[in-house]
C-alpha cells in the first residue's frame, strides 16, 4: 500500500482553469474523500491520480516516486467506477478474475485472490451467478472485488454509489465502511457529492471550492464540522446549510462581542485583540445549534415561521428571510408545536458559535 504526494497540481482546458494549487499529503491506510459541488474538479483530480488525465502543472508521488508521466498500467492503482462495467456473460467469478487471466497469472493465485475478495465482500454464495442475478449493491461489490483481486497500491472510487436507491446506498456505504476495516493498510480515495458519504467514511476529507479551484480545507469529518476555515465549507458541511447572520464587532479582545443585524446579541469564544468595535463580520450557527431561548437567555436571532418540515425526530423551521439575506433556518428536537406564522427566539451555546470576517475567513484560525 502507498502514501501519495500532491504538489502544487494544476489542471486547465485550454484557457479554462479547473484546479490550481492543490497540496495533498495522504497518508497510507488513509481513506480520503473528496467532495464538493459540482464543477469543483473532484473527478477531474481523481482521474489525474489515475493516469486517466495529463496534469497540466505540479508533481504527483506515489511511494516517493514521481508520476507524471507513467501510464495507468504502471501506477499500481485500482479504479471502481460509477458504472459497475461488468461482462454480463460472466460469472461473478470470472469477472473477479478476468484481469488476473489477461495478466497471465497463475490459476492457483488467481483463484487463492478472487475467493480472498469474495470472502472479505461477502460473495463466497454468489461466485457462479451472473451479473443480472445479482442486487445493485452486489454487483457494486463484484465492481470492488475486480479491484481487490489486484492488490493495488491505492484504490480510487468514483462515486461508486450514485447510481444506487436511496436504502441501497446505506446499506453499501456501510459494507464500504467494514472493507476498509478489513483493510487497514488500504490507500483509499473516494470521490463523492454527498456529504453524508464522507462524513461517514472518510479518515481526512478535501473540500474543493468551485469558485477559487483550490482546496477550501482538509481535515477530519468532525474538524470541517466543528471548525470551518472559512463560509465556503461552513456552509457546504452539514444539511441544513450553517446560517451566516450579519452582525458586527461590539467588544473586541479574548472573547468577541457581536450584535447581529437582526438585533440579536452574542458572546463568541475566539479572539479579535486589536479590531475595533463597529467591525463587520458573520456569525455562524447551525440549525441543529439553534435552541428556544427561556426569557433570561440572550436571543441570537427572532423571528416568524414561513414554512416547517415535521421529520419526527426533528422539526425544521425556515423562517422568514429579511430582505438581501437567506432564510434562517433551526432544527429543534422532536415534534415541536410549531406552524406557519409561529414567532420564536433562539438562543445557542457559545462554544457551538462561529466568527468569520469580512472575507468569509474563520477567526478561529487567525
Amino acid at each position: 500500500m502507498a502514501s501519495l504526494v500532491l504538489e502544487n497540481i494544476a489542471k486547465s482546458y485550454g484557457s479554462v482553469e479547473v484546479l490550481r494549487n492543490i497540496d495533498l499529503n495522504i497518508r497510507q491506510g488513509e481513506l480520503i474523500v473528496f467532495v464538493g459541488p459540482s464543477g469543483c474538479g473532484k473527478s477531474t483530480l481523481l482521474r489525474m491520480i489515475a493516469g486517466l488525465e495529463k496534469i497540466t502543472g505540479g508533481d504527483l508521488y506515489i511511494d516517493g516516486q514521481r508520476v507524471n508521466d507513467t501510464p495507468p498500467s504502471k501506477r499500481g492503482i485500482a479504479m471502481v467506477f460509477q458504472s459497475y462495467a461488468l461482462y454480463p456473460h460472466m460469472t461473478v467469478y470470472d469477472n473477479m478474475a478476468f484481469a488476473l487471466k489477461v495478466a497471465k497469472m497463475p490459476k492457483v493465485e488467481i483463484d487463492e485472490r478472487v475467493r480472498n475478495a469474495a470472502r472479505i465482500l461477502q460473495l463466497t454464495d454468489y461466485l457462479d451467478r451472473l451479473p443480472k442475478a445479482l442486487s445493485g449493491g452486489q454487483r457494486q461489490r463484484v465492481a470492488i472485488g475486480r479491484s481487490i483481486v489486484r492488490d493495488p497500491k491505492v484504490y480510487l472510487f468514483d462515486e461508486p454509489l450514485s447510481n444506487l436507491d436511496a436504502a441501497l446506498r446505506v446499506d453499501t456505504r456501510i459494507e464500504i465502511a467494514q472493507l476498509k476495516e478489513n483493510m487497514p493498510d488500504s490507500t483509499m480515495i473516494y470521490v463523492t457529492h454527498d456529504q453524508v458519504e464522507a462524513m461517514t467514511l472518510a479518515t481526512r476529507i478535501v473540500v474543493l471550492n468551485n469558485k477559487t479551484h483550490t482546496v477550501a480545507q482538509f481535515g477530519s469529518p468532525l474538524e470541517l464540522y466543528q471548525r470551518p476555515q472559512n463560509t465556503f465549507v461552513a456552509q457546504f458541511i452539514g444539511s441544513p446549510k450553517m446560517n451566516l447572520l450579519p452582525a458586527t464587532i461590539t467588544t473586541p479582545g479574548d472573547t468577541t462581542s457581536v450584535e447581529a443585524v437582526a438585533g440579536g446579541i452574542a458572546t463568541v469564544p475566539v479572539g479579535s485583540a486589536g479590531m475595533e468595535s463597529g467591525t463587520p463580520v458573520q456569525l455562524g450557527v447551525r440549525p441543529e445549534d439553534f435552541v428556544v431561548a427561556n426569557p433570561d437567555d440572550p436571543v441570537i436571532f427572532e423571528g416568524e415561521a414561513s414554512y416547517t418540515e415535521k421529520l419526527g425526530e426533528v422539526t425544521v423551521v425556515y423562517f422568514t428571510p429579511r430582505e438581501g439575506e437567506d432564510s434562517v433556518i433551526a432544527k429543534i428536537p422532536g415534534i415541536a408545536d410549531v406552524s406557519r406564522g409561529t414567532y420564536l427566539r433562539l438562543t445557542a451555546a457559545a462554544d457551538k458559535l462561529h466568527l468569520f470576517d469580512g472575507d468569509g475567513h474563520s477567526f478561529f484560525y487567525k
